[in-house]
């Protein structure tokens, strides 16, 4: 019997009570912790907060000291001991539902809840549930007691060890339901390609034998063109990279970095060609890349040794001061200047920094300050002083002879350098220009990247190198944190040679009149060859393994086993794998496509093997004289040796850029760029892949790199010019795909397929050229390449057709390519095959035949787009009478034609159309050069008027000849009846 007048739980009955300390309501402890626990955090008389008890279902009270004491007296009385119980001061957030429920609970009355016997059965429910809970907590607490507790540090390392394990890219393959029709449409195409031949070479044309054998050699050349082309597509996938992964296992909380360091590479050679002010927009966006200062470094060779170059990057770097803490502060993209500020969207939007508009407005003001300092070394530069260049410190530049001066290096940035103006580094800007003598090869590009690999090896060496064109600048900041997901992923970076960035360009016209973009090589052919090897190597905007450039091969490849020694019983046994174990490395000795050797297999050697192979293929031999260089290869995750000297490197530097460093080494031949073709690009990455690497295909959502490109005319033909005779260059050399590379057996067959289609496509000039050419024969002769057609070979002629717009349109599906584009290319396709190629043909034979070298022409970099002018500015060139004669041709050729038929009757008009197609496809096709001729406003030059006029007149004269108005029966009975009467 409980005493009179001490007050009990509101809810259960019970003695002991803690009470709401705004309207003193009776509740007990557990019935307080249950109802809190249940989401009922508020009085059930006033509904007021009653706060969150720290104590939990044993009275354990928190020891943690963050509470308040509440203590609520209802009545005083003196022989009742009063209970303390804590609950924590935060606030608590309720629902409206909760508060209606207590507002009803709080009707009940204390005498309705005297004990627990009288007590509301909605409560009885609630102490029942809360005494099974209770119970529950304690089972469970017991069986945890009894376990083995894991420690909180094995706990965070099992966190670790989890995240680690993550990857932080996977591939996205196509989905089966796009892939699946493309293969078999492939499939079917190439059997009615077998039929539609063998009905071609079955069926001559007697009357046209020479025409009709024309055609059927360049088919049979578009059909293996086309196979090369299609298949190396077959597994076309595409990849997702997590940044945040990478900065979450790599970057600290406490500010400790584990990133690896990247050397960026920007090459530049004439000044007045490659704007200055184009080129410090890329340095500029690389040192404000979104990546730790001090594990980034610009290096920027100057191959033209220009003062104006090297001026022009001294007022960069005291602009980047400014620059680059803006864009880091206010995450601006892109981070280039001049296209940021060129940005035609609302710069406010997301900006909620008050601050933001007066800094970028003051910013803008300090860059075309900057500008103005730019232009003026510009055009201060356009007429070079008769005594040549001279320096702030009165002394001469000492490459005002391009061709005959020393070696330069000038760090202007760095982690002892200046700082920025909120006195934090920046990353080390570096101007390079290797040494230049009279009787030395300097192999143009690949040797000032060569020159770079050595110099940025001394002083920084990064184990990555991210090059990019003077031209190119960083559109997404974090570009260099897509290509670490790849590159420090360790189940897929210890195999990848370098990550491919597809190219994408500012200022190019809306209908990409001239496929300057080449969306369907970076977004169909580049995706193809991610799902095989990997993407070919395109010269910019590509991230290298510092290791694979040195000609080490990737460490998939098998080691050799350790040489054990045994007892006399153990020697029968172990004679057989000391025999494979011989066999192992005399062919990978003997493979002359191997990397020099494998770091991982001289830990294998004994002490006579390792001397032995040290003494084959010395360092020195391999890399040059020089011991600091020669250390920094050993180091695979990069960094400076610890004996290097610092007050040393910069002579030690200048040591290795010297114009006979690379003589006798194995540079250009198996280290660094490979010489040998204008396009050391190509060449390049078919060594690495020669020797067992693959590369990766990154397509970041925001374009990672974005440049400039070539839009009128005769500077894109020149560019493909350039490409076309790399390729041929490739094909007449020793490194040939069709002959290179078999030994080791490490390139897949298809990845050779596409290699042979990169160097063998300038020849397709040939069969192309003569195959443009057929209508205008036939139509001006009369004759035709197919004979009358039946009913099977109308059936393969339409199941051709019909197979090849299939193709390119479910191949339009799985790439994302829009149809116009496909066009362009196409379109672009012929313009070149008959023009730049055939020319590229050509000169390939005459620089191996005659040894005529041919100029490496620097393509213009346009500094305003504006209104794209350049898209009309026309330059005459020899590049442009092949098209334009075809055009002529063609033109002629369907005027005579249709004269012919309306001479000849109904029954010409039949064949008339087929004949006139074929010449209507090569003029669509040669469109776009037919508008570049016009110019603006259609106005077309006198040179193109005079050669068509000149074209048309001999074409003319040999219709004339072949008199197409009269019949052979005709004119024989003409001839007989003038000599018959003696006319």
């Amino acid at each position: 019997m409980m005493q009179s007048g001490v007050p009990f739980c509101n809810s259960c009955g019970g003695e002991v009570f803690a009470g709401c300390h705004d309207c003193n309501l009776p509740i007990c402890e557990h019935c307080g912790n249950y109802e809190i626990k249940e989401g009922n955090k508020v009085c059930f008389r006033c509904s007021s907060n009653m706060g969150n008890p720290v104590n939990d279902d044993d009275g354990e009270i928190d020891a943690s000291g963050n509470h308040q004491i509440i203590a609520t007296l209802l009545h005083t009385h003196q022989e009742v001991p009063l209970k303390i119980i804590f609950f924590k001061s935060f606030p608590l957030h309720f629902t409206q539902d909760a508060g209606a429920h207590t507002r009803n609970m709080s009707n009940f009355s204390t005498a309705e809840t005297e004990n627990a016997d009288s007590g509301n059965p909605v409560w009885k429910n609630r102490v029942e549930s809360w005494k099974e809970k209770k119970d529950k907590n304690k089972a469970a607490k017991k069986a945890a007691a009894q376990e083995p507790q894991i420690p909180v540090e094995e706990q965070m390392e099992e966190k670790q060890s989890l995240e680690a394990a993550a990857p932080l890219s996977r591939v996205v393959p196509v989905a089966s339901s796009k892939l699946t029709p493309y293969r078999i449409v492939i499939i079917l195409r190439l059997i009615i390609l077998g039929f539609f031949f063998h009905y071609r070479i079955t069926n001559p044309v007697d009357s046209a034998y020479g025409l009709w054998l024309t055609s059927i050699i360049c088919e049979i050349w578009f059909a293996a063109s086309w196979v090369l082309d299609q298949f190396p597509k077959w597994f076309p996938i595409n990849r997702e990279t997590f940044v945040d992964r990478l900065s979450s296992r790599f970057e600290r909380e406490d500010g400790h970095c584990e990133l690896a360091p990247v050397d960026f590479f920007v090459s530049t050679v004439d000044p007045l060609k490659e704007p200055p002010l184009i080129t410090a927009n890329t340095v500029l966006s690389i040192l404000a890349v979104d990546y730790p200062v001090e594990k980034v470094s610009c290096y920027v060779s100057d191959d033209g040794s220009a003062m104006l170059s090297f001026e022009s990057l001294a007022e960069t770097s005291d602009f980047a001061r400014k620059w680059v803490p803006f864009c880091k502060k206010f995450s601006i993209e892109p981070r280039a200047p001049e296209f940021y500020f060129s940005q035609k969207i609302d710069y406010l939007k997301d900006k909620v920094q008050p601050s933001f508009v007066k800094e970028r407005r003051s910013m803008k003001r300090d860059y075309e300050e900057y500008k103005v300092r730019i232009n003026a070394l510009v055009a201060k530069a356009q007429k070079t002083p008769d005594e040549g260049w001279i320096m702030q410190d009165g002394t001469s530049w000492p490459g005002n002879n391009p061709r005959d001066h020393p070696g330069m290096i000038q760090v202007f940035l760095g982690h002892n350098g200046a700082h920025d103006i909120e006195g934090n580094e920046l990353p080390r800007l570096v101007y390079v220009s290797r040494e230049k003598r009279p009787g030395y090869q300097h192999h143009k590009k690949a040797g000032a990247m060569n020159a770079l690999v050595r110099v940025s090896a001394i002083l920084t060496n990064a184990p990555y190198i991210l090059n990019l064109d003077c031209d190119h600048y960083v559109n997404n900041s974090q570009a260099v944190r897509e290509g670490m997901c790849f590159m420090m992923d360790p189940q897929v970076g210890r195999n990848v040679c370098y990550v491919q960035f597809p190219q994408r360009f500012d200022g190019i016209d809306r209908s990409d009149r001239y496929a300057n973009r080449n969306i369907v090589f970076f977004d169909v052919n580049m995706k193809g060859l991610d799902g095989i090897q990997g993407p070919v190597y395109v010269g910019t905007g590509c991230m290298f393994n510092r290791q694979a450039l040195y000609g080490y091969g990737p460490s998939s490849l098998p080691s050799l086993p350790k040489a054990s020694s045994g007892c006399c019983c153990c020697f029968p046994s172990m004679k057989p794998s000391k025999e494979l174990s011989e066999i192992h490395r005399d062919s990978r000795r003997d493979d002359l496509n191997a990397a020099i050797f494998n770091l991982r297999e001289i830990d294998n050697y004994d002490e006579y093997e390792r001397s032995l192979l040290i003494s084959q293929m010395s360092f020195e031999k391999s890399f040059g004289l020089s011991t600091v260089f020669i250390e920094s290869t050993l180091m695979e995750n990069g960094g400076l040796p610890e004996s290097a000297n610092p007050s040393t490197l910069i002579k030690e530097a200048i040591h290795v850029i010297s114009c006979g460093y690379e003589e006798k080494t194995g540079w250009g031949k198996e280290i660094g760029w490979i010489y040998g073709s204008v396009t050391e690009d190509i060449l390049t990455g078919f060594k690495m892949h020669c020797r067992g690497w693959r590369s990766i295909y990154c397509m970041p959502l925001r374009p990672a790199f974005k440049g400039s490109a070539p839009i009128n005319l005769s500077d894109r033909l020149h560019q493909v010019l350039r490409w076309a005779l790399g390729s041929v260059e490739i094909f007449l050399s020793r490194h040939c795909p069709l002959w290179y590379g078999f030994g080791a057996g490490r390139l897949k067959w298809l990845q050779r397929m596409a290699y042979i289609n990169t160097i063998v496509y300038p020849f397709t000039s040939l069969p192309l050229i003569a195959y443009c050419s057929l209508p205008a024969i036939c139509l001006l002769t009369g004759k035709f390449i197919i004979p009358t057609l039946s009913n099977l070979a109308s059936v393969w002629f339409l199941g051709l057709f019909i197979s090849i717009i299939l193709t390119s349109v479910l191949e339009l599906r799985w790439s994302g390519v829009g149809i116009e584009d496909l066009w362009r290319n196409e379109q672009f396709w012929v313009i070149g095959g008959v023009s730049a190629h055939l020319f590229a043909v050509f000169q390939g034979f005459l620089k191996m035949l005659a040894g005529l070298d041919t100029n490496f022409t620097v393509t213009t970099k346009a500094a305003d787009d504006a209104d794209f002018g350049e898209l009309y500015l026309f330059k005459w060139t020899t590049l442009l009478i092949p098209p334009t004669t075809l055009l002529v041709v063609n033109l002629v050729g369907v005027v005579a034609g249709f004269s012919d038929a309306l001479n000849s009757g109904y029954e010409a008009w039949g064949p008339l159309f087929g004949k006139v197609f074929f010449a209507f496809w090569v003029i669509l096709h040669l469109y776009p050069f037919l508008k570049g001729l016009m110019g603006r406003q259609n106005r077309t030059p006198t040179i193109v008027i005079l050669w068509s006029v000149l074209l048309a007149s001999v074409f003319s004269l040999l219709w004339v000849k072949v008199d197409p108005f009269l019949s052979k029966v005709d004119s024989t009975t003409i001839s007989q009846s003038c000599i018959s009467i003696d006319c």
